[in-house]
């Protein structure tokens, strides 16, 4: 048999892959030898193998993450997977580079304050959005303010413009809820009236910190009847105009945390469920009581689990060996009503390993959803 394969030390001379490497993914289950030696543990790998190797070190040089690896390695010719998993990658990468571009003209910004403070003022946006959209997003996000004194930031939701969409993103460090809603530039002239989409070539605008109390004033005022609010965002101050009525306040002067890098997922299993009968089972299901949080506060914890057809479930207690995932129930229940009254329709559920977040998103909007941080199992 050994005649017809490579050695560990073969494939590592060609592939350029090191013999600890090889051992490494051998563990992770990324390229696994054909034939193991049982008496010395010397592995022995096809000379197939060798194709995958060199495949393997391409991946890793652009970052693939190991499981998107597995993906690739393991996928059927000709299925497309293996390309559905690299464009997805793809666009990851052009994420964080537009990340990295805003990130950087913020720099510029700050640079050019610091150096001229007297010459330079902070910038002022003004933005219409339709009150009805802007409410529906208000909804979908507070129920993750933090109200932990300990990090001010958290205390309020952060409005962050992005080309054509006004981006609103609470979290309270177990739980993150974003959501968008389409943002135009508001005529400078009249308030009242919309003047053409932001355009999204223009500089980026920094995120404003609105503080709680300012939000739940401003959703009480959305219900008043107009069509359209006209937001002032910038210099410290929010302000909303909406149908004769006006409210304004200070901006909390903190730099809100970022979201980008946790939002950016890289889920396993992606699972289209009803809403309602996700919250039955919840709500009916097994918990356990589990510390969660550096405070080690305890707390009801429901325990996710697949069947052998991918279905998700909540676990029995004690939860059954294979796939497990933890989470606050409070927070689930929470997630699973955000902005979508009764919970109707569809959800779906982006899982990833059992200590990665779980997103709870409604199928239709892309920029709209809760993430949850895993409690960890003992």
């Amino acid at each position: 048999m050994e005649s017809e394969l490579h050695s560990i030390g073969e494939l590592a001379r060609a592939s350029g892959l090191g013999v600890g490497t090889l051992r490494y993914y051998d563990g992770a289950g990324v390229l696994v030898p054909a034939w193991v030696d049982p008496q010395t543990g010397y592995r022995w790998y096809r000379p197939g193998q060798l194709a995958d190797a060199r495949l393997l070190v391409r991946l890793r040089r652009v970052g693939l993450p190991l499981p998107a690896v597995r993906a690739v390695l393991g996928a059927e010719p000709g299925g497309g997977e293996a390309r559905r998993v690299l464009d997805a990658h793809l666009r990851r990468l052009e994420d964080g580079l537009a990340d990295a571009r805003r990130e950087l003209s913020l720099i510029h910004a700050m640079i050019d304050q610091r150096e001229q403070p007297m010459t330079t003022t902070p910038a002022e946006l003004r933005l219409t959005v339709r009150a009805e959209g802007l409410a529906a997003a208000l909804d979908a996000v507070r129920f993750a303010v933090g109200d932990d004194p300990e990090p001010p930031s958290l205390a309020g939701v952060l409005f962050e413009p992005d080309g054509p969409v006004l981006r609103l993103v609470a979290t309270d460090r177990y739980r993150m809820a974003l959501a968008e809603v389409p943002a135009v530039a508001a005529d400078p002239t009249d308030p009242a009236s919309p003047a053409s989409p932001a355009d999204p070539t223009d500089p980026p605008a920094a995120g404003t910190i609105v503080p709680t109390a300012l939000v739940d004033a401003l959703r009480a005022l959305l219900g008043a009847g107009a069509s359209a609010v006209v937001l002032t965002l910038g210099g410290g101050l929010v302000r909303a105009d909406l149908g004769g009525h006006r409210i304004e306040g200070a901006a909390l002067d903190f730099d809100y945390p970022d979201h980008r890098a946790l939002t950016r997922l890289e889920p396993e299993h992606r699972i289209i469920l009803s809403a309602a009968e996700l919250r039955a089972a919840v709500e009916t299901g097994a918990t356990r009581t589990l510390p969660s949080g550096p405070d080690g506060a305890d707390c009801e914890v429901t325990v996710l689990t697949l069947t052998g057809d991918g279905r998700l479930t909540v676990a029995d207690d004690p939860a059954p060996e294979g796939y497990r995932l933890a989470v606050n129930r409070d927070f689930l229940l929470d997630a699973l009503d955000a902005g979508r009254p009764g919970a109707p329709g569809q959800l779906l559920l982006e899982l990833g390993g059992p200590i990665a977040p779980l997103a709870v998103r409604t199928p239709g909007r892309t920029g709209t959803f809760s993430v949850l941080m895993p409690v960890r199992l003992p």
